[in-house]
């Protein structure tokens, strides 16, 4: 099968998968796992996966100079990140997680413009205003409390600031991608986010009551280790590998559309006016920031 193909169908694998997880995680949390220790089962699990998988694969050696590149692509991808729409996502719901989450090419726009300087145009400018209207208005106005959600802001919050992380993450990694091979760098990436998350982690994950568990809550702690975590990371680096950014991001916006109808059908969030209008708000200003202005004939 054609590469691009095969990279076409991981992304959106990813977004299916994503979007599925914002309930399946939100139901563990926090009456069988608190957030914390969930990311540290979450990384732990997945580091397991990548080195044992990795075995069958050569160990590239690392230029020095890109040590610091990889502390920072696994601090913010596997660790705040994470951290980040965890908890926020004990605090929210389901559909405000996969909503807030498709401001990150707004971001990433916004992040590449005052990091690497590039030029913003006023169509792009109009784009990031909107789309951070939207991720505002469901931080502002939203209803304070839910059932299971017990401070809606703040998890909004979050989500933003976690969008802002997987941003930077972005950022960072696609040189190292020119570089380096996939498994490569997810060993590395998540080794070190294990490492990082053990103190932060490990008094939630030592609370959790394993011998209780049903086998519900174990097939969706590894829905979320396995598929959430390990698949969806090795699926999104296959597909920057093959296809440009832009074509990638494209793709979040598969996220709130499966989050929410799964959220629905399963009973687990319901939607409203201000969601569908931040929503709305967000989708044209990611729309309009990255829209490539059309280029003018030459003239004879």
């Amino acid at each position: 099968m054609n590469k691009r193909i095969i990279a076409l169908l991981a992304a959106t694998a990813t977004e299916v998968i994503y979007g599925i997880n914002h309930t399946i995680a939100k139901e563990l949390m926090p009456q069988v796992i608190e957030p914390y220790g969930f990311i540290l089962l979450r990384v732990g699990g997945a580091a397991i996966l990548f080195w044992t998988f990795g075995l069958f694969t050569k160990m590239e050696r690392i230029d020095k100079r890109d040590w610091l590149r990889i502390f920072g692509c696994a601090s913010f991808g596997m660790v705040l990140n994470m951290l980040l729409f965890f908890k926020g996502l004990s605090l929210s719901t389901p559909i405000n997680s996969s909503v807030s989450m498709t401001v990150a090419p707004v971001l990433i726009l916004l992040l590449t413009a005052v990091i690497l300087h590039e030029r913003i145009t006023l169509l792009k400018t109009v784009g990031i205003v909107l789309g951070l209207s939207g991720a505002l208005a469901l931080i502002l106005f939203q209803e304070k409390t839910q059932v299971n959600a017990p401070n809606i802001p703040l998890g909004n919050f979050l989500f933003v600031l976690n969008a802002s992380s997987y941003a930077v993450y972005f950022i960072l990694v696609k040189p190292l991608l020119a570089k380096y091979k996939a498994f490569t760098l997810l060993k590395l990436f998540f080794l070190i986010a294990f490492i990082i998350n053990i103190p932060i982690g490990y008094s939630e994950l030592s609370q959790v009551a394993w011998t209780s568990l049903e086998l519900s809550e174990i097939g969706g702690l590894l829905v979320v280790v396995v598929a959430t975590t390990f698949l969806t990371y090795l699926f999104n680096i296959y597909a920057l590998k093959q296809l440009s950014p832009s074509t990638v991001g494209v793709f979040i916006y598969l996220q709130p559309v499966i989050a929410t109808v799964f959220a629905v059908m399963v009973g687990a969030d319901t939607l409203d006016a201000l969601r569908i209008g931040a929503a709305g708000l967000i989708f044209l200003g990611v729309f309009l920031s990255t829209r490539r202005p059309r280029s003018r004939p030459i003239k004879n």
